[in-house]
């Protein structure tokens, strides 16, 4: 199980990082570390500048009293006497020295701040975009692996700040020191340049190899994190012991384990070899230098006390020069992640939501006209010529064998989902042409898998929108579901928590979380509402008192109703039978019991054998019905009857 750029880009990405690519993107990447600390907090970020240019300052500064000091020191004449003459330069020396140190810190002061900041914003920036796609991006292939891409950008932003500081530290460093340095003799700067070439296309070669085996590694850290997740979490813990799962998920995480192991080890030799090239040619270079500037001391075109303070400017170039190009390798290495985050805010993954601007009201009639949806990649229609119309206080159930549609249909009625061709129109404007969260806001939905979110009971069931009546609103919508009697064990009632995981907080059973999954929905002042196997969890009382009450739910609603149960559609107005995407069979319950056709097997699977069995058990007669029921039944693809039914003593 491994993730493929089928598409190569990434992977050509990452191959251009070059040296010339450095030097044009380092501008730009430390513009943008600048422009995202500019918009969280523009005085630390302006500090940080001032900071770094201060300390370039300093650095130039302390080197020409290091000129005067051995200046001083080499003269003829009294010690004192020369002491004296270099005092001045010793104290501006160490001034500059204490200025400098001061500023480090408060350069680091900056940064720790910053940092955690720039890395939070980044990640809701980062939310705010998944949640403004196409819910289709989720079915998309490649989708979620930009998404995580786009999630390591935003968990390395912070490291932006430093490694920018860095950057321009390195930079002050540098202009200070090269500028003394070319005023005690032009020839030494171009040397030491040259002398740290080699060095940079060796730092910039092995930033390279460590981003290209992060991104192919990326899918194994994606796989790992999700094996961990399902290894070690609660939901799963009993399956896994039941199921004596332990050691092949374990061993399954091994094997992808070793597997990245093996890539950073190669990253690792590779870049290791790199340096240490890069090392051996900057160091015949800088021994090429250093040559040179004893040359120009024994020549007698440099003064003693200019070629000491050569010497302590080429350490500081060399090692701003250094401190360049590592940085710059790094902050390379880190804009990468960035492209991947910014391209993904930019673009959303590519299915960046592009709906209209018509603002509907609750919808009065919902018209479905030659609907065909299908999902992206897939190799057949999931809906095809799909025709119907839904009106306020109407309930419409959608009935047929799994993978039929029926809950595809549903998305496409809520806006979800936009049809890949023919049209979902609420009153007669097509979904695509509305504001899509305005129109959301109308619709209420209760889908298989509900969300069980780590809040009070009140925050599941309002989301975090609460209405004018308050509470008292919440109590009426847990009447209706049967949710009053999970509430009232809650420990804290409303407030309380419902993650067992948080201190005070109290855990459900399937069956309350999916009242409590109502409730949401009839709390909802919504127009559309849409139930997909709403049920499924609760008890036969529980069931009852949902169904019991749907009509009265309809009154001031438009009802999608999707259920395998075939005894809960009688309630509906209209029964749409679907098989393979389309519409086989449409009307109300009593008519499509009677007629041939798909709802009349689905109800003879259900019940007449059920009903059979029954009355077989409790009369032996009742198994010499007509030809006709037997081969039907006969004809059914579901299950023998278990033991217990055939072989049962008759006075049992």
């Amino acid at each position: 199980m491994q993730f493929v750029d089928q598409t190569g880009s990434r992977e050509a990405a990452g191959r251009r990082i070059r040296l010339v690519d450095m030097a044009r993107r380092l501008p730009q990447l430390v513009r943008r570390s600048i422009a995202l600390a500019w918009s969280i907090d523009r005085w630390a970020a302006l500090g940080l500048l001032l900071c770094q240019a201060a300390a370039g300052a300093m650095q130039a500064l302390g080197l020409l009293a290091v000129s005067g000091t051995i200046a001083a020191l080499l003269s003829s004449g009294d010690i004192y006497a020369r002491l004296l003459t270099a005092w001045p330069s010793l104290v501006m020396l160490a001034g500059a020295a204490a200025v400098r140190a001061m500023l480090g810190i408060t350069v680091a002061w900056l940064s720790s701040r910053l940092g955690p900041q720039m890395s939070r914003e980044a990640e809701r920036q980062l939310l705010r975009a998944a949640t403004e796609v196409e819910l289709s991006a989720y079915d998309a292939p490649g989708f979620n692996h930009r998404k995580e891409a786009a999630d390591r950008g935003a968990s390395v932003a912070q490291g932006l700040v430093s490694e920018g500081q860095d950057l321009i530290a390195s930079l002050a460093s540098l202009i200070a020191s090269a500028g003394v340095l070319t005023a005690l003799h032009p020839a030494l700067l171009p040397l030491l340049a040259l002398a740290s070439f080699p060095q940079a296309v060796a730092q910039v070669s092995a930033a390279r190899v460590r981003y290209l085996a992060r991104l192919r590694a990326g899918g194994d850290y994606r796989l790992l994190s999700i094996l961990r997740w399902h290894v070690a979490d609660r939901y799963a813990a009993d399956q896994i012991r039941a199921c004596t799962m332990a050691d092949f998920l374990i061993d399954r995480y091994r094997h992808v384990t070793e597997r990245i192991n093996r890539a950073d080890r190669r990253a690792a030799d590779t870049g290791a070899r790199m340096s240490v090239v890069g090392a051996v040619c900057g160091g015949i270079a800088s021994a090429v230098v250093w040559a040179a500037l004893v040359w120009l001391l024994a020549t007698g075109r440099m003064s003693v006390g200019h070629a000491g303070t050569a010497v302590f400017a080429l350490q500081a170039v060399g090692t701003a020069l250094r401190g360049l190009i590592v940085g710059g390798a790094r902050i390379m290495r880190t804009g990468l992640y960035m492209d991947d985050w910014a391209e993904f805010l930019q673009e959303a993954g590519g299915y960046r939501l592009t709906r209209g601007t018509t603002v509907p009201k609750p919808p009065e009639e919902i018209a479905v006209e030659d609907l065909v949806f299908r999902y992206e990649e897939a190799t057949a229609d999931a809906l095809r010529g799909v025709s119907f119309s839904l009106r306020r206080s109407e309930v419409v159930a959608l009935v047929g064998y799994n993978g039929s549609g029926k809950t595809t249909l549903g998305k496409l009625l809520s806006g979800l989902y936009l049809p890949t061709s023919g049209s979902v129109t609420w009153d007669g404007v097509p979904t695509g042409d509305l504001d899509a969260h305005a129109m959301w806001s109308h619709v209420a939905l209760v889908p298989q898998d509900y969300a069980r979110w780590p809040l009070t009971a009140r925050d599941n069931i309002t989301l975090g929108q609460p209405t004018e009546g308050g509470d008292a609103d919440i109590h009426a919508a847990c009447a209706r579901s049967g949710a009053d009697e999970v509430v009232t064990e809650l420990r804290s009632g409303l407030d309380t928590v419902l993650a067992r995981d948080w201190l005070g907080g109290q855990e459900l059973s399937g069956g309350q979380w999916q009242r409590i999954a109502l409730t949401r929905a009839f709390y909802r002042p919504a127009g559309l509402l849409v139930l997909d196997e709403p049920t499924s969890a609760l008890d036969p009382l529980g069931e009852h008192r949902i169904f019991a009450g749907l009509r009265e739910l309809a009154a001031n609603r438009a009802v999608v109703l999707i259920t395998h149960r075939l005894t809960n559609v009688a309630c509906a107005d209209r029964i749409l039978v679907l098989d393979k995407g389309r519409i086989v069979q449409h009307g109300g319950f009593a008519e499509l019991v009677k007629q041939r056709g798909l709802f009349r097997d689905l109800w003879t699977y259900q019940h007449t054998r059920e009903t059979s069995q029954q009355a077989s058990n409790a009369d032996p007669t009742a198994s010499a019905g007509s030809s006709a029921e037997r081969t039907s039944v006969s004809s059914s693809p579901s299950p023998s009857p278990s033991p217990s039914s055939s072989n049962e003593p008759e006075n049992s």
